[in-house]
Formats: structure tokens, sequence, C-alpha cells
């Protein structure tokens, strides 16, 4: 399954153009839909995308959004056609005359009128597009430079949409990768040369495949991917083996290699406490206390 990233959406959005734009709808399915329904007989305006969000605009005014998140996918079909997946994993359903455009398992699948858009609460927060040639990337770079939590690691911050909208978990990784950048490294601790380094190289693998369904970030790499799905394989830039661990919150699947992703690597953290200590209590709050207890015993 390939995970929805910038690239993918920006490729569903160009099919969803082709089929639906200046077509009339003839039926409108959305169960758990937020918000109102496009009248049938509306017609598609537009269709566009922007990093992982995709949005379809009727010309009733109605603005339908969807976010894949890690699981959606948007099908195209002919009307008798049979369908890929099971009809209960259909979010939304657009029919014309001569295609049938299903929505399958997005988590956010939500309408508003075009004219209330800027009242959106997710309106205005989102970064420019990377897949866009027309957007800003040294914007996206003073975004990441600046950002609101410079304690925070750069693998997060590289999701983050307000910052630049496209990257999702493959494209986090590859770009880590790309530009030997440590994943736990402080946003704080990047320079601005390196963010703008990071945004160019994220822009250049997303642009890179747009209109490719295979994604491939390093061409010499069998499987066209530097560290994504090759845990305990050999880095092919320096050897090493990748590993592959949980990062952030959400613990998503970070793939790494420790031997040539050394930029600003954070300082490791240096335990003081007593090694009986960390053998009884290996973590560090609780090592310090059960070595203060040893020593005022050995005093005593």
């Amino acid at each position: 399954m390939v995970v929805p990233e910038g690239d993918t959406i920006y490729r569903a959005a160009a099919a969803l153009r082709t089929a639906l734009v200046g077509h009339t709808i003839t039926g409108f399915e959305a169960a758990r839909l937020v918000g109102p329904s496009p009248a049938i007989g509306a017609a598609v305006e537009k269709v566009e995308s922007h990093g992982k969000h995709l949005e379809i605009v009727f010309d009733d005014g109605i603005v339908l959004h969807s976010h894949m998140r890690m699981t959606g996918s948007w099908h195209l079909y002919r009307p008798g056609e049979k369908w890929r997946k099971r009809r209960h994993q259909a979010r939304a359903v657009i029919t014309t005359a001569e295609w049938i455009a299903v929505c399958f398992n997005a988590p956010v699948v939500e309408t508003w009128r075009e004219a209330d858009q800027n009242r959106h609460p997710r309106a205005g927060r989102r970064g420019p597009d990377l897949c866009d040639t027309a957007s800003d990337l040294h914007e996206c770079a003073a975004r990441l430079f600046h950002y609101d939590n410079p304690a925070a690691t750069i693998a997060d911050a590289l999701l983050d949409q307000r910052v630049m909208s496209g990257i999702g978990n493959v494209y986090r990784c590859e770009v880590l990768w790309s530009c030997g950048i440590h994943p736990w490294a402080t946003v704080g601790s990047i320079p601005e040369s390196t963010c703008l380094d990071l945004v160019l190289t994220a822009a250049g693998q997303l642009r890179a495949n747009l209109t490719s369904p295979v994604r491939i970030t390093a061409p010499d790499v069998p499987g066209g991917l530097a560290v994504y799905g090759r845990n305990g394989q050999c880095c092919s830039r320096c050897g090493d083996v990748i590993r592959l661990t949980k990062h952030g919150e959400m613990a998503r699947l970070l793939y790494w290699c420790p031997g040539c992703q050394t930029g600003c690597e954070p300082y490791p953290v240096v335990d003081n406490s007593d090694p009986v200590a960390r053998a009884t209590d290996p973590h560090p709050a609780g090592s310090l206390f059960v070595g203060d207890v040893l020593r005022h015993r050995d005093a005593s």
C-alpha cells in the first residue's frame, strides 16, 4: 500500500479533475458527513490539492474537503464497474453520467460553503504546498527556522503541515537521511541554511514523484527508497545498519541510519547516578533516588 503523501494526493486530484470538472453530479452520498451536501445537478467547478488535503468545489458554493491521513484513497470507476473496496468503506461517492468518484476510508470528509471557508478552523493554518512550483520555499525554511517550539525534534516539525504541506512519514525519513540530519535533533539547534536545505530537498523529492506511481528518492538503492522500509539492511551511503524506531506522541515509525545521520545530533544525556542504583532501577530519576538512599545508608 502506498502511504498517502503530497505526491499521491496531487495525482489523485489530477485524475479527479480530468473526470469531474465541468460535469454535473447525478448523485452524492457521504456517510457521516460533517456539513451541507452539494445539490444534485450542481457542477464540479474545480479540484485542488494542497499538501495532503484535497478539495472538490461545486458551483453551488459547496466545498468537499478530504484528508487521507494514513488510510484514505480516492478511486474512479465507470458506471457498472466493480469497486475494488467494499461499499461500507466509502466515505463519499460522487456520481456523474460518465464517472463515479469514491473516497474510501478517509478519516476526514467534510463540507463547508465556499464563502465561509476563511472561518473554517483549518483554513489559514496550512503551510505552502511543496508540490506547487509557485510556493515560496524560502518562506517554508523561515517557518521551520522560527518554529514555535524550538525544543521539538526536527522529525516532528517536518510533519507539521503549518510549516509546509505535503510531507508525510515516508518523505520525512527520506529527507532527513538525504540531508544527514539526526531525527532527534531539536529544531532550535538547526542552522537557517540547513532548514533551507531540508525544504529544498523535500520539495525536490515530492515534485520528482508527482507523475509516477512508484515513489523514488534514491534511484541507486533497490526499491528506490534510501531508508524507509529498509530496517536491518545496510545503508547505501555509510554501510551502517538502518534502524526502525517509534517516534513522537503518535509513535509513528521512523527509519534512519545512525552511522551517517549525525548532523545536529543532540548531546547525550549523562547519567551520573550510582551504577548499583542503575542496576536496581534503570530510570534516571529512580536511580538517583536509590543512589541517595544507598549513600545515606553507607554514611550511617
